[in-house]
């Protein structure tokens, strides 16, 4: 990710929700991915005048640690982008239109029940929802607007032929469509398989993946 010949330090990103390996500050999206900056003094300049938005909030911070499926705006050009892993495991930029900008894809990591019996959800980022849908289960991926917060959506994840992505394991970065049900192994992970566009099937377990899409459209 950073050369090899410009030192031994390197930015790190502030505590977040995101794991510190998880996560990349916005002065490295900046000034090593998108190439807007030519050094790091550059980029703070950029964050500071207030140009960088992250799920529809200014972020002027340059260690601001952006994660898996965070969207990034510019407003100042006019583009969005997600954050996404690369098959080697590298975050990768992903450019998107401004309709898909409007809303977040999450993962359900956690439902419980919270004070006065109220319904919580939590997601893979820690953002808590209450009152969710009483369909929505643990794995499934939901669409959340990012203007009222609310969720839009929600996608099943053991239910054949939905597009995902390996966030984790030997297969990180890989997509495909799930082929089949989940194998349910009791005391063990619950495994699916894969299959992606050049044919290559595999496996890997469920909380490693994220359903991004309905049939073979993300």
């Amino acid at each position: 990710m950073l050369d090899k010949l410009t030192g031994v330090l390197a930015p790190c990103p502030f505590t977040s929700p995101h794991k510190l390996r998880k996560c990349l500050p916005l002065i490295i999206f900046l000034r090593n991915r998108l190439k807007y900056a030519l050094t790091g003094d550059k980029a703070k300049k950029i964050c500071m005048q207030q140009f960088i938005k992250i799920y529809g909030k200014v972020q002027t911070d340059v260690t601001y640690p952006a994660g898996f499926m965070d969207v990034n705006s510019i407003d100042k050009i006019r583009e969005n982008f997600h954050l996404i892993h690369d098959t080697k495991g590298h975050f990768a930029v992903h450019c998107i239109t401004p309709e898909v900008a409007k809303y977040k894809l999450c993962k359900v990591g956690k439902i419980f029940v919270g004070t006065k019996e109220i319904l919580h959800l939590m997601t893979h980022d820690v953002h808590t929802i209450c009152y969710p849908d009483s369909l929505i289960k643990v794995n499934h991926t939901i669409t959340t607007d990012l203007e009222t917060g609310k969720i839009t959506d929600f996608i099943k994840s053991d239910t054949g032929c939905n597009l995902c992505m390996v966030t984790r394991g030997a297969n990180l970065g890989r997509t495909g469509v799930i082929t089949n049900n989940r194998e349910r192994h009791s005391g063990s992970f619950d495994v699916v398989h894969v299959k992606d566009a050049s044919g290559n099937s595999f496996v890997t377990w469920l909380s490693n993946i994220i359903v991004i899409g309905k049939g073979n459209k993300p």
